[in-house]
């Protein structure tokens, strides 16, 4: 995902201006994609909102003690939380695809050494069945695809808890006021 341009920023103008504009654009941006990115089973939505709250963290990050009020801090830590927590789903994500591509993978060898025990007889004796080469694979990695897919589901759950106790804390709009805040000159210095 590309990140949204950011328009009006001044080389000339003061930093906590110019930062603030940012703050705002990734803002924005990090919000776009809900409630895309609430629905069960959304994957690309997450990906890219991870992406715009990690743009939005470091924004914060680098400009919170010269430029805006002590929310800025709390904002940047809840912003790497939801941060975290769609990395640890979009590790699922792509996990599931390659051992699902694994059990496929061993699914066909069967099938291809059933074909071999069978020898041209008219029919596949279903005791062929019963000690496969990759039976032992075949058990662990249908347990690895069913625990990613509970881990994802569960983190996915807690992903749309997380947005909605931010949305409920007003999170956006008390970011939005702490950009127009401007630090004292004592606490760019204390900090």
């Amino acid at each position: 995902m590309r990140a949204r341009k950011v328009k009006g920023l001044d080389p000339a103008g003061a930093l906590a201006d110019n930062a603030e504009r940012i703050v705002r654009v990734r803002l924005d941006e990090l919000w776009s994609f809900v409630p895309a990115a609430l629905a069960p089973g959304a994957i690309g939505e997450l990906h890219e909102m991870r992406i715009a709250a990690k743009r939005l963290r470091y924004v914060l990050e680098v400009t919170a003690d010269a430029c805006f009020g002590p929310f800025a801090h709390t904002a940047a830590r809840r912003v790497r939380e939801v941060q975290d927590l769609l990395g640890e789903i979009h590790d699922c994500d792509v996990q599931l695809p390659r051992v699902e591509a694994l059990v496929a993978e061993l699914r066909d060898a069967d099938a291809q050494e059933l074909l071999i025990r069978a020898a041209g007889a008219p029919d596949l004796d279903p005791a062929h069945a019963a000690e496969l080469p990759h039976a032992q694979e075949w058990r662990g990695l249908l347990a690895l695809e069913a625990y990613l897919r509970a881990r994802r589901d569960l983190l996915a759950e807690r992903f749309r808890d997380l947005w909605l106790d931010l949305e409920r804390d007003g999170l956006r709009a008390r970011l939005e006021f702490a950009t127009g805040e401007r630090p004292s000159h004592e606490e760019v210095q204390s900090a």
